[in-house]
């Protein structure tokens, strides 16, 4: 197979992990971007015969870090879709990994609920979490797509879980006295 067919066949992976990464829509596209140009510009780097999923992962999560540490310096994007309102008046939020096509009221807001919490997450958990709960990852795939030992994958994911469960019950990031704002 071809690394341009390989590329073309991670595109919807990358892109609700860009999603739920950054959290909009436009920002996540211009990643997944980034990562497929940089991935194209440096293919001789891919050895055959490897995981493509986790070398793009791996770009995309490089790139991803450094964009965080020069967005103090740029201005904050903001999307029109995320300033529309949604059927119960909250601010619609695009998450491509959270985003499930329902009517049901009750699972939209289960949804936006773990979407809400997520976000609360440091990026090192959440970045893990998603690998392994959204993406399918093994943990040693995460290991060597974030570049860190088996054992913090491990140590990350069960932090990262246990927080989840914890803002899910209504508990904020800033401790267990302050609510999780909830709205239903």
């Amino acid at each position: 197979m071809d690394i341009r067919d390989q590329l073309y066949h991670h595109v919807p992976r990358l892109r609700r992990y860009a999603r739920a990464l950054t959290g909009n829509t436009e920002l996540a596209d211009d990643l997944v971007q980034d990562t497929l140009e940089r991935a194209l510009s440096r293919h001789t780097m891919f050895e055959a015969g490897t995981d493509a999923r986790a070398w793009l992962f791996t770009i995309m999560h490089n790139l991803f870090l450094n964009q965080q540490r020069r967005a103090p310096a740029q201005a904050t994007h903001v999307s029109l879709d995320e300033t529309n309102l949604g059927d119960f008046g909250e601010r619609d939020v695009h998450h491509a990994s959270l985003q499930t096509p329902t009517h049901d009221p009750a699972r939209r807001l289960e949804i936006r609920d773990l979407d809400e919490a997520l976000r609360h997450l440091p990026d090192e958990q959440r970045a893990i979490v998603l690998l392994v709960g959204l993406e399918d990852m093994s943990y040693a795939d995460v290991a060597a797509t974030l570049r860190v030992p088996i054992g913090t994958v491990m140590s990350r994911l069960s932090r990262g879980r246990q927080r989840l469960r914890d803002l899910m019950a209504g508990e904020n990031a800033s401790g267990p006295s302050a609510k999780l704002k909830v709205v239903r």
